[in-house]
Order: C-alpha cells, then structure tokens, then sequence
C-alpha cells in the first residue's frame, strides 16, 4: 500500500503539471481513445438492430465482460511487470497513472470556455462548451454555457480525477484500467435511447455503482475546500461582502454546502452526478442543473440550490476552477497525511 499511496502521489503531481501532451497524443494514439475504438468495434459487431431488446442486453454484458477481462489482465500484466523493475518500474507506473488522470486537460478545457467567450463572443463559447458537454449548445446563452462549464467541471472532479485515484488506490491498475472501461462504455452506450436502452445497461448500471462512493467523496472535498475557502475570506476581511462590492469567492460553509448536497443531490437524473454538482452549487452559490436538450431530446431537470443565483458569470467560471483546485490539493494532502502515516518509524 505505501509503494501505491507514492505512485498515486506522484501520478497526481505529474497529471496536474503535464497534463495530456497534445504532442504525444498526435503521435501515438491514447489509450482511452484504444479502449473507445474497441467499445465501438464490440457495438456494430453485437449490438444489431434485428436482434430482441433481451438478447441486447445479454450482448451488452457480454462486451462488458470481454472489455473487463482485457483490462484486468493487462493491468495485471504492466503491473506485474512494472513491480519487477522496483524503482525504475514504480516511476513507469506512475506515469502509467497519470495518463488515466484528467485534472490539467479539464481545467484547461474549461478554461477555455471563458477565454471564447471573453474573445469571441456567444459562437465560440458555444463550441468551446461543446467540445466537454454532451448537451446542444445552440441554445445557450453566456450565463447557460458558463453553467455547462461548471457542471461538467463538478461531474468530472468525480469521473477524471477521485474515482480514478480511487480505484488505483483500492486495486492497483487492473482497478484503474476496469474502471476507465466501465467509464468509458457508460459514456458511449450507457445511453436511454432505443439503441443503447438495452445494449447498454450493463455499463451504464456498473459504472453507478463504481462511481458511488468517489462522487460523494467529491462531493466532500467540495465542503472541505468552500470551507477553507470561507476561512481565508474571513482572515482578508472579505467574507461578507457587501451591495456595493465584489461579491464573495465562496458562499457555504461546509456544513451549509453538504445539507443542500444531500437535500438536492438525489434530484439529479444521476444517482452519482448530483453530488458534486450540488456541492459545486452550494459553495459558489449558484443555482445548477434544470433543463436541458440533447440533439432531438430535451430534459426536464430539476434545479440544483434553486435558491443560488441563475446569472453565472466569467468571474464564477474562475471561482468554479479555484474551488476545484483547492478540493484536489485537499485529496493530494489527504494521501500525503496517508503515506507519512504508512511508512515504518
């Protein structure tokens, strides 16, 4: 456990100082985009439009199996592999790790919805926030794209960074890469429309399950970080605001943030997204979620804190980023405490 806690470590460094390499990934392919591309071989082979809603559904179980069975062997494999080089082979795997994190590429994707809309205007915004939400955005306006932002932020905090770290940490890489399988599969076919509602039932259910626990761990560095936050407000004098000043960076406090978490959180048509999403909400104090369209389908989704303000603007875009970043330099500490704690007076 002490050589994980220190590969995990240095993965979450390296991912936030690096990232994903735009370079690297033009040159050999990434290998989410691998695990995609046979997620799509497995669905034109399996998921045929002549065949029962009943056997779909047994073909869908049995591309999860396949796609499992592949990940846990080869992440038994480079792990195996990587623990008989000691040092060396720890490093190898830390990077290992790093390439299935994803805190540096969602800030920067979301980031980037601010930089087009401040530089291009509503058009830019809106293909920047398509490029990391799956809804049309066509009909947003500033205040709805900043929104789909923060949301997708809140959402993937969970998805791209804790539950990846989370099931690293509990099964080492075959942990992480069934995970990654399982994510990835929900996002392509875990779908409710009448070509995914069977075929994909088993990614979409496995994959609440394995997001479980790390969306309300998320949800809980949320807290921690808006309480942090509230703390350094109140040592600058700044915590209150005031009608004519800036408003303040963070709203809750922990305990304010985690009561409309667990209030609102269960509104959400995800079992898993609304905790961070609600916590996200809470702690800036914006009003999230409500409805939204997807290509010919619109969603009729409750509001997140509906008490929170609807009018997000630029500045809660950055406030969003600065919450996030606090709650994972909270995790880094928490697996820092960790590791001290595990190694041998």
């Amino acid at each position: 456990m002490i050589a994980r806690l220190a590969i995990l470590l240095a993965a979450l460094v390296l991912d936030r100082l690096v990232g994903d390499p735009p370079w690297l990934w033009r040159a050999v392919k990434h290998p989410i985009a691998v695990i995609g591309e046979a997620i799509d071989a497995l669905d034109k082979r399996l998921n045929r439009p002549d065949f029962t809603g009943e056997t779909r559904r047994r073909a869908g179980f049995l591309t999860l199996g396949l796609l499992l069975l592949a990940a846990l062997i080869l992440g038994g494999f480079v792990s195996a592999l990587c623990e008989a080089f000691g040092f060396l082979g720890m490093l190898v795997e830390a990077v290992f790790v790093a390439v299935f994190l994803a805190h540096k590429s969602l800030v920067d994707h979301v980031r980037a919805v601010g930089t087009a809309l401040r530089q291009g205007g509503l058009a830019e915004g809106r293909r920047a926030v398509a490029m990391i939400v799956g809804r049309d955005p066509n009909q947003l306006d500033q205040p709805g794209i900043i929104r789909a932002a923060i949301e997708s932020l809140a959402e993937n905090a969970s998805d791209g960074v804790v539950a990846p770290a989370f099931w690293y940490l509990a099964f080492g890489l075959p942990g992480l890469l069934a995970y990654k399988v399982v994510n990835t599969a929900d996002s392509m076919i875990g779908h409710m429309d009448e070509r995914y509602r069977d075929f994909g039932f088993a990614s979409a259910r496995l994959d609440d399950w394995m997001n479980f626990l790390p969306a309300r761990g998320t949800a809980l560095l949320f807290a921690m970080a808006a309480q942090l936050g509230r703390w350094g407000q109140t040592a600058r004098g700044d915590a209150g605001g005031t009608a004519a000043g800036p408003r303040p960076t963070i709203r809750g406090t922990f305990s304010q943030v985690m009561t409309i978490t667990r209030r609102d959180a269960k509104l959400h048509r995800s079992p898993n997204a609304g905790w961070p999403e609600t916590a996200m909400a809470a702690a800036l104090g914006l009003s999230l979620g409500g409805p939204r369209r997807y290509r010919d389908l619109i969603v009729d989704a409750p509001q997140l804190n509906p008490e929170g303000r609807r009018s997000a603007d630029l500045d809660d875009l950055a406030r969003a980023i600065t919450l996030f970043e606090r709650a994972m330099g909270i995790m880094l500490a928490v697996i820092v405490l960790a590791l001290v704690v595990a190694l041998p007076a």
